[in-house]
């Protein structure tokens, strides 16, 4: 079965998507089979791998709705083992819809248990915000990769998210584990990102990944031409720190992390 990642920070601009779809993409660039999950109703993570979301007949609005299942929406991408259940902007609406709906905290979960077999890795890019569908993400994943930015307000709210995750372990998914906590937009030559980065260290003692994503003008560019940035610019340095984090994504999931 696979490894089920939720990508996820209520706070929004951390490189949370960035960190999804290169994950992803470099998951699969390592022989793993691996389905990105669109979970966040700007559908970013969708156009960031090139997918047109006009074309699209079928989204997640449409699975967690229980209209259509899981396997009938997923879409190949160019890139070989790399998939894409992609969303619209109309997921947004579904939580209206979902307050009130049976098993409205299990439905990705659901979906995903259904395709499970056939990934080596799912990684779920969650919405910046702690809603309904990003309970659900936290509900569907094994563990939680946490992307943090390097400034001044970096923890700010953390704290709700953390017990969120408490709460979700309590009750409904036992099993989740924080996975790691990435250091994102970090600038080696101020101060304060090398201060932000040792608060990070102290607050989350032994989670953090020794890879950092740095500063990196590629890695913003990419997006806009619907590729990851290991295809738009491999030498650049988000590419590199983006696949140095894959490496040890993989190295914490086979090692079972640690509770």
């Amino acid at each position: 079965m696979a490894t089920v990642i939720a990508v996820t920070n209520q706070k929004g601009g951390v490189g949370k998507t960035t960190t999804a779809i290169n994950v992803a993409y470099f998951l699969s660039k390592a022989g793993k089979t691996t389905l990105l999950v669109d979970f966040d109703p700007q559908g970013n993570a969708s156009s960031g791998l090139g997918i047109d979301k006009n074309l699209l007949e079928v989204t997640m609005t449409d699975v967690i709705t229980e209209q259509v299942a899981m396997r009938d929406i997923i879409v190949k991408t160019e890139y070989k083992k790399l998939y894409v259940a992609p969303t619209t902007s109309v997921l947004a609406n579904t939580e209206v819809e979902l307050a009130q709906a049976e098993r409205r905290f299990t439905r990705l979960k659901q979906a995903i248990a259904s395709v499970a077999e056939h990934y080596d890795y799912i990684i779920i890019d969650s919405p910046p915000s702690l809603s309904l569908l990003t309970v659900n993400g936290l509900i569907a994943a094994n563990y939680v990769l946490l992307p943090v930015q390097a400034e001044f307000y970096a923890l700010e709210g953390l704290g709700q998210l953390l017990e969120t995750m408490k709460l979700v372990r309590k009750g409904m998914n036992p099993q989740l584990q924080l996975m790691g906590v990435l250091p994102t937009m970090l600038d080696s030559r101020t101060t304060l990102s090398s201060q932000v980065h040792e608060e990070i260290k102290r607050h989350f003692p032994g989670k953090v990944f020794a890879s950092t994503v740095p500063r990196n003008i590629r890695l913003a560019e990419a997006p806009s031409h619907g590729v990851p940035i290991g295809v738009y610019d491999k030498f650049s340095k988000g590419a590199r720190a983006y696949k140095n984090l894959t490496k040890e994504i993989i190295e914490r999931a086979e090692a079972g992390v640690t509770a």
